[in-house]
Order: C-alpha cells, then sequence, then structure tokens
C-alpha cells in the first residue's frame, strides 16, 4: 500500500501538472457519480492528507481519491500513450490543454463538497508531512492504549497519519524492538524518539524515486522484504510474520537479535520476499 511519502509525490504531481489549469475533459468511472462533469471548472490545488488526496476544484467541490493497495494515478502529456494498464481499469480521467491526468484502479473515487472534507478526512491523525503536524498529540495518541501492539498502533491513521506497513518495520527496527511490543512498554528515551524520528523517514524519501532507511544504495531498508536474508547490523536472518487484528494482517519484519522483545507464537513463519 503506497505510504505518506508515496502520496505526497503522487498530489505534488498532480498538483503540477493540473492546478490553476481548466479542465478540458472530466470522467468519473465509478457508477455513482458517472454522470458529474467537471469540464470547465479550474482546479485550485491538489493536497494530500496521510494517504488520502484532495483534488479540490472551482465552485466548491473535492474530488477524493485513495490509493489502497495498487491504485495509482499517472499524468501524461496530451498525446502521449497512458501505460498505466487496461482501459477497464481507469476510473477517472482529469484533462486540460496540456495534461491528463488518469487515475488507475482507484478503489476509492468519490466527489464531495469541498465543505464536507471532514467527513473523510477528519478522523485521521496529525500528518507526518502536513501543516498539522504536531508531534506532541501524535506521541498521546499511540500511547492511549498502553496494551496495544506498537506496530498496530503505528498503523492506526487515527493516531498519526501516513505510515505504513514499510515504516512500521523499519521503525521499530530504529527503535530497537518487536512490532508486538505493547506500547506501554516502550522505553521512554525510545518513545520520545519516535515522532521526530518517523517524521525525518517520510520527508527524507518524500522526494526520492526509491525510498530508502538506511542510506545506503543497493540496501535500501533494514529488515522489509528482507526474510529471510541477514540483517544488515548483526547477520541474523530476519524474520517475518502477519500482524493485525483478524481483518488485515499485513506481513511485519524485524530481526530478532536487533529487536528483543514479544514475537508470534510460533516466531514468524519465513515467506518470499516482496520486492523492496
Amino acid at each position: 500500500m503506497p505510504e505518506g511519502d508515496t502520496v505526497w509525490q503522487t498530489a505534488k504531481r498532480l498538483h503540477g501538472a493540473l492546478a490553476g489549469k481548466v479542465l478540458t475533459r472530466s470522467d468519473l468511472r465509478v457508477p455513482r457519480f458517472a454522470t458529474a462533469d467537471l469540464t470547465g471548472r479550474t482546479v485550485l490545488d491538489v493536497t494530500p492528507r496521510g494517504k488520502h488526496l484532495l483534488t479540490r476544484v472551482e465552485g466548491g467541490l473535492t474530488l477524493h481519491s485513495h490509493l489502497r493497495m495498487d491504485g495509482a494515478w499517472k499524468v501524461y502529456a496530451n498525446g502521449r500513450r497512458w501505460t498505466g494498464g487496461p482501459g477497464h481499469q481507469i476510473r477517472a480521467i482529469l484533462a486540460n490543454a496540456d495534461s491528463t491526468a488518469v487515475g488507475y484502479r482507484l478503489p476509492v473515487l468519490e466527489l464531495l463538497r469541498t465543505t464536507d472534507e471532514h467527513r473523510v478526512v477528519g478522523h485521521l491523525g496529525p500528518d507526518l508531512l502536513g501543516p498539522d503536524w504536531d508531534p506532541d498529540r501524535a506521541l498521546a495518541q499511540v500511547f492511549q492504549d498502553p496494551a496495544r501492539p506498537l506496530g498496530e498502533a503505528l498503523l492506526d491513521q487515527r493516531n498519526l497519519a501516513g505510515i505504513g506497513n514499510v515504516y512500521k518495520s523499519e521503525l521499530c527496527f530504529l527503535l530497537g524492538v518487536t512490532p508486538w511490543l505493547p506500547v506501554g512498554d516502550l522505553p521512554a528515551e525510545r518513545a520520545a524518539k519516535l515522532p521526530a524520528l518517523a517524521k525525518k523517514l517520510l520527508e527524507t524519501n518524500r522526494d526520492r524515486p526509491v525510498r530508502s532507511t538506511t542510506g545506503h544504495r543497493g540496501q535500501d531498508l533494514f529488515v522489509y522484504g528482507r526474510a529471510p536474508r541477514p540483517c544488515l547490523r548483526c547477520g541474523t536472518s530476519v524474520r517475518v510474520a502477519d500482524q493485525g487484528d483478524g481483518s488485515r494482517e499485513r506481513p511485519t519484519y524485524w530481526c530478532p537479535t536487533c529487536q528483543p522483545g514479544p514475537t508470534p507464537a510460533p516466531a514468524g513463519r519465513i515467506r518470499p520476499a516482496p520486492g523492496n
């Protein structure tokens, strides 16, 4: 699933292509909004909010989209062939005199009043890459349930917005604890580092084509996607296990030597590593 830095990059591309320009084509290919037509309206801005995208249009309208697992927005110069996937996967087309933005496989696409944006993003916690970032509030919300596993608390967008499965695993590695550690057991000095460390990781990567948490090309991530390869610090085989509430289990990576603490029983099954 795209994380906050990827969504920020997408918003930047869309804003650069659409903002301040009049739409010459508007095609929303979802049943509820198939008859909506934004042609002739000026796009005001494209703003990321956590993992959500808000495309604001003249007349007090906002096109809200979420990429989830494999959605994507692609921008093409007019006349260029579209290459984001087959035509039946296209969910939205927004074009002006210069460019065309095409939304592929968008699981969430809805048109709403800009004044109603709170309905879709009002539940989110402070945005790690947004103007509302508040490290104290974010930390307090992560710790509001001391018994909750740290990995689950980091993924909860109501606590802080923008962290996905990659950064969850990498943050826990950098904090030196397993993702199953109850947040209340996180040592105070490490807890104090969490908000700034999370923000630094996303800010560092928001302008990079390839995400890196290590700073070393070719070894971009410490643990995510590396099972069963050796840990970059100690050489122990990185492990992977599912973590979640049962309805949304996600592969979670950790080093059993560098990250002491609770682990699943049995301690993680080895699975094929996805690409970084």
